[in-house]
């Protein structure tokens, strides 16, 4: 950061001592924040007594290992080309693949077709290089990466194209939040919501949250003056007794996000039902199909999927699923750093660059 920078941020934290007068409890939702959190030390600067918390950090994390079990199923068919994103081909899967699941690379590494893509249309022009094979595409991300995806829908549904079929695992943030507060012995009393999401949906879905729940949300953005920014303004909410939506990203979200990105995506896809890792199965927590698109849905094409249940987590290997919901930290688990690594992942937070054990890895934390 440059020196005047950093001396905002000095500011910004001597002003959070000033006004913090009791113990609050924060969670910023989103990894890159995260990363930038511990990065940054900004979590050092915080006063006694408030405390923040990290969330489920990107859909790489979340991906329940069902999915990636139903994916390897796919990858090991010779007639499938099975592609995704760069992450995704180093999560763990179900117990069936090992003690912690195997993952796409170890299918790759017998023989299956797994490719990585940097963009859901390269899916289309694989499927149009090969129209002997059948494409799958493991689509994932939150509501930032979904209008793309539904793109890709859009064009093949127009392209006709008979053999490129999506696994969809594409989820939603608001619906993980009120799980997050409903859960037993939650202990969250504000939110940092991830401005990336908020500048595709808006701000409409949090304030529905803020007026069931009565906790203030504050929209932030990625660098440390954002976030503690942020973190200001939801701990004066707190003190003041008040629960509300505050925009502290402004230079980028809107109230009505980008509508024609909404627009794309709620065209294709509705809220339904999934499972997420360390969660379990979250009421309208994720995106599914629309009726006129279904027909692109991998289990449409391929009948002998194992089904979506979530699998549980490895016991005595990990605790990924309490990180995860942030009731634990990284170095609360018995594996990290030691049998659990980035080159060497038991679970998916260690494996996204975006998860909570990746960042506390890569920055050398360990308390």
């Amino acid at each position: 950061m440059l020196t005047a920078a950093v001396a905002a941020v000095r500011e910004l934290a001597a002003e959070l001592a000033a006004i913090t007068s009791r113990p609050w409890t924060l969670m910023e939702v989103c990894g890159g924040q995260t990363h930038a959190i511990v990065r940054w030390g900004l979590d050092q600067l915080l006063p006694p007594g408030l405390r923040l918390i990290h969330g489920p950090g990107c859909p790489v994390c979340v991906t329940p290992a069902a999915t990636i079990d139903a994916a390897r199923a796919l990858a090991r068919r010779p007639e499938v080309i099975l592609c995704s994103y760069g992450d995704m081909l180093r999560v763990p899967g179900g117990a069936a693949g090992g003690e912690t699941g195997g993952d796409l690379l170890g299918v790759r590494a017998e023989g299956g077709d797994v490719r990585l893509l940097t963009s859901p249309l390269e899916a289309l022009a694989l499927a149009r290089r090969h129209p002997d094979r059948q494409v799958v595409f493991l689509a994932v991300g939150f509501e930032t990466t979904a209008p793309a995806t539904a793109l890709l829908v859009r064009q093949a549904m127009a392209a006709g194209a008979a053999n490129l079929s999506l696994l969809a695992a594409h989820v939603r943030v608001p619906p993980a939040m009120a799980a997050i507060l409903t859960a037993e012995g939650n202990q969250v009393q504000g939110f940092l919501a991830a401005g990336h999401v908020c500048a595709v949906m808006g701000t409409t879905e949090l304030e529905q949250l803020v007026d069931r729940h009565r906790v203030p949300v504050v929209v932030s953005g990625f660098e440390p003056l954002d976030l503690m920014r942020g973190l200001v303004a939801c701990v004066r909410q707190l003190e003041r007794g008040e629960a509300r939506v505050a925009n502290a990203y402004g230079r980028v979200v809107r109230q009505q996000g980008n509508p024609a990105a909404r627009g794309l995506l709620e065209s294709v896809f509705e809220p339904v039902d999934r499972p997420w890792r360390g969660f379990g199965t979250i009421p309208g927590g994720g995106l599914g199909l629309r009726a006129p698109f279904r027909s692109l849905e991998a289990g449409a094409r391929f009948s002998d999927l194992p089904g979506p249940a979530e699998a549980p987590e490895p016991a005595g290997v990990c605790i990924s699923g309490a990180i995860l919901q942030g009731r634990a930290r990284p170095m609360d688990c018995p594996a990290f750093g030691s049998t659990c690594t980035p080159e060497h992942p038991l679970g998916a937070p260690m494996v996204s660059s975006e998860g909570a054990c990746a960042a506390y890895h890569r920055y050398g934390r360990r308390g």
